[in-house]
């Protein structure tokens, strides 16, 4: 699915200067590095202000915190999303509640909002997924009537955009993740949060570092999360790269379009007009029969995306499957009393989503292999 080991080949005198400069200065906790990358990463995102922190999972709950959520509040989440998402929100105390998701895009349905706003509603947690931005005009318009936060959980689509605004910038704060597998990947944990906010950005920086605002002078509990200067040295080389890789990234999909848009049963990824997709995955919907169960319940059923994910395999073409399990139906939540059948489409979703190959340093002629054996096992 992914070559770091390229991608390393490509860039590694630039990563070993970097990593010598701070093993050079010994500053290895907020440092020069990681203020610099604060500042490079507020430009690229259209924002003020960024606060590095020590993941992006860190950087919702910091974020939800520092947005007023706390022990029982609730926080809508799409259902179609990774478990953080929903576990940030558990983890400073509130409730998810669980919204379906648009089928042609995956993120959350601004029509399935509205409806689950109640008096404990705090925030609206907007996932953008796969590189493609959220339709945020309705959603933020639903969330200023309700005097509510949105939140964008960015850890997936760095650098995609909604309408000339860069994705991250539109909410009150905005949540990204540098796993090593992101576009913008560290080499270990890290993330970001971005705000327009400049005394929200203050209170996160304490929050960072045990809630102090002074040397050993602790004004609120914090997190000791900080982003350390190795990963923001790492992050700072490799941003200077990221438009490159974007435009090879929208190169290798547009490729796959081409290749694969006539393929009877399968959905590609559809850009709705005024977005820019950053393709942190290609993936492809494999229809199968309506209705039916979700993955987890499946007792012989046949989930067609499994099936050609199996005979990828055999041909020698890595695919995987994000995500097989809504959050809805994950035994985390079962005391939730999430049921099959509530949220059909990302249900659905995940019973037909398949992501295949694609990143920067693929050559024309491994993704052409690829969209053949997917064309192939298809049909087979």
């Amino acid at each position: 699915m992914l070559d770091l080991r390229a991608q390393f080949e490509s860039i590694s005198a630039e990563i070993r200067t970097a990593v010598d400069e701070v093993f050079t200065s010994q500053k290895f906790i907020l440092g020069p590095h990681g203020e610099a990358l604060e500042d490079e990463i507020a430009r690229s995102c259209g924002v003020r202000h960024a606060v590095g922190v020590a993941s992006g999972t860190e950087a919702l709950e910091l974020g939800l915190h520092a947005c007023g959520v706390g022990l029982g509040d609730e926080v809508i989440v799409p259902a179609f999303t990774f478990i953080a998402t929903g576990s940030a929100v558990s983890a400073i105390g509130a409730r998810p509640v669980f919204a379906d998701i648009e089928p042609a895009t995956f993120n959350l349905d601004p029509e399935q909002i509205e409806a689950r706003i109640t008096p404990r509603t705090r925030a609206i947690v907007v996932v953008h997924l796969f590189g493609l931005s959220a339709d945020m005009d309705p959603i933020l318009a639903i969330a200023g009537k309700h005097g509510i936060s949105v939140i964008e959980d960015n850890a997936q689509s760095f650098g995609a955009a909604y309408h000339g605004r860069k994705t991250g910038s539109m909410g009150r704060i905005g949540c990204l993740s540098f796993y090593p597998s992101k576009n913008l990947g560290a080499y270990g944990d890290a993330g970001m949060i971005v705000t327009n906010d400049g005394k929200l950005a203050e209170r996160l920086r304490s929050l960072r570092n045990h809630g102090q605002t002074g040397q050993y002078l602790s004004t609120e509990r914090g997190w000791n999360c900080r982003l350390d200067e190795l990963q923001a040295a790492i992050l700072r080389v490799k941003l200077r790269h990221m438009a490159d890789w974007t435009a090879k990234r929208q190169v290798h999909a547009g490729l796959y379009d081409s290749l694969l848009r006539d393929v009877p049963g399968l959905l590609l990824p559809r850009v709705p007009a005024g977005r820019d997709h950053v393709y942190y995955l290609y993936t492809i919907r494999v229809e199968g029969r309506p209705g039916g169960h979700s993955r987890p319940n499946v007792k012989g059923n046949e989930v067609r995306s499994d099936l050609v994910q199996q005979r990828l395999k055999e041909r020698g073409i890595a695919s995987m499957v994000y995500y097989p399990v809504p959050l809805h139906l994950q035994p985390l939540y079962a005391s939730l009393g999430g049921r099959p059948g509530d949220l059909r489409v990302s249900e659905r979703a995940a019973r037909e989503v398949l992501s295949i190959p694609l990143y920067p340093e693929m050559t024309s002629a491994q993704v052409e292999r690829a969209a053949r054996e997917v064309r192939e096992t298809a049909h087979e």
